[in-house]
Formats: structure tokens, C-alpha cells, sequence
């Protein structure tokens, strides 16, 4: 009988589990209009659902199985997730073409991840080595998060980044290393947009070629009127 309640329990765990992260998908993504559709066209979901059998499986000591689901999961879908990554629900993958969660990930409650994002480690030994992340964490197509690093809640990490270090909360992150460009109020949705750095650099460089411009400009025409000056007065 415990067995079988056991059983129970986790099975209602597994339901509960794909209907949260089906309501977070269509939450998040305006193109999603049917809980149905959801449920059979969408390849983070499916992605999802396999890793929650796997790593259940792994908890129960099950050798060998969790890892297959974990590769067909991966032939499947195009994401690859290690059995022993711990995901809370809900959590949108999205797209999630190429999507790889090392072994020591954690993730909080209401993360986003989007296509082509790697969550991995760069130590050999055995033990935390992949990235922890708080709630509500977007992460932008193409990013990197290497190591046991932390990423606070509320964070976001712009599309093709390469986060090596710890993050703070509510706190925004572009470029290569990743460095934070940006605070905002999560309250105030008009703080959510990336910042382009780039742009502002770039504009930076404009405004001092202008001034430039107009520097050498004032001393070409001080040399032209020092040049001037002694022929007009042997002219006269």
C-alpha cells in the first residue's frame, strides 16, 4: 500500500506539474491559444514532461533508464536535459531548439528560457558546477551560463550572452563576459526592455567626432587668418 501511494502521489505531481507549465506557456507566449495545442505541439513542454519522469526515476535509484529518456527527450525534442537538473514548476522553454541543462542546474519558479540556451559547467569534479537560478529568470535565444554561478530572481540575461559570474536580482545583463547594464523596478513594466549599450556607444562616438569636427574646423581657421594677416599688411 505505500508503494502504491506512493506511485499515487508522484503521478499527481507529474499532472499537476505539465498543467502548471501549460498555463505558464500560454501566460507567456501570445501565440499560444488552446491548452490543447499546447499539450501536443510544443517541444519544451514534451521536454518537460520527460524530465520529470527521468529525474523521478533517478530519485527512486533506477539505473540506466533516466538518462535513455533523457537522450530520447533530447532525439525528440532538440532540447537535452540531465535527469538530475532539479526544475521547478511552472517553466516555459520556449521553442527551445538547443537548449542543454547540465546535471547541477537548479532552477526556481516561473523561469523563461528561450531557444539555444546552454546552462553549463566548467568543473570536472563531482560536484555543484552548473548555474542556480532564483524565480522569474528570463533568459534571452543563445546565452550562456557557465558555471556554479547564481542568478538572482527576477533577472534577465539578453539574447547571446555569456554569464560567468554571479547576478544579481532584478538586475539586467548583456554582451561578452555578461556585465549588468541595468536596474529595474519590478513593478514598473516599462523598466523591462533591454537597454542597447551598443547604440549608446556608438552615439557616444558620433557626438565626439562632431566635436571634433568643429575643433579642427576653429583651428584651420586660425591658422588661415594667422597665415592672412602679415600679406594684407605688406599690402598695405
Amino acid at each position: 500500500m505505500g508503494l502504491l501511494r506512493e506511485i499515487e502521489a508522484r503521478f499527481n505531481s507529474f499532472v499537476d506539474g505539465v498543467w502548471a507549465d501549460i498555463q505558464f506557456t500560454m501566460e507567456r507566449d501570445p501565440a499560444a491559444t488552446f491548452w490543447l495545442e499546447v499539450l501536443v505541439a510544443y517541444p519544451g513542454i514534451h521536454a518537460l514532461m520527460l524530465h520529470r519522469i527521468s529525474s523521478s526515476l533517478l530519485s527512486l535509484g533506477v539505473p540506466v533508464l533516466p538518462r535513455f529518456l533523457s537522450h530520447m527527450g533530447r532525439l525528440l525534442t532538440g532540447i537535452e536535459i540531465h535527469p538530475g537538473a532539479q526544475i521547478a514548476t511552472p517553466c516555459l522553454i520556449d521553442h527551445g531548439m538547443g537548449v542543454v541543462i547540465g546535471e547541477t542546474a537548479r532552477l526556481g519558479k516561473r523561469c523563461h528560457l528561450h531557444q539555444g540556451v546552454t546552462l553549463g559547467g566548467t568543473s570536472t569534479l563531482r560536484e555543484r558546477r552548473h548555474p542556480t537560478f532564483g524565480e522569474e529568470v528570463l533568459v534571452g535565444a543563445g546565452a550562456s551560463i557557465i558555471g556554479a554561478v547564481t542568478i538572482g530572481s527576477g533577472a534577465r540575461i539578453g539574447a547571446g550572452s555569456v554569464v560567468v559570474s554571479n547576478v544579481p536580482q532584478y538586475s539586467t545583463v548583456v554582451g561578452v563576459p555578461g556585465h549588468v547594464v541595468a536596474y529595474y523596478d519590478p513593478g514598473d513594466d516599462t523598466m523591462l526592455r533591454l537597454p542597447d549599450p551598443e547604440h549608446d556607444r556608438i552615439e557616444s562616438l558620433e557626438m565626439a567626432m562632431s566635436e571634433m569636427r568643429l575643433e579642427l574646423r576653429r583651428l584651420r581657421d586660425q591658422i588661415e587668418d594667422a597665415q592672412a594677416g602679415p600679406g594684407e599688411t605688406a599690402a598695405g
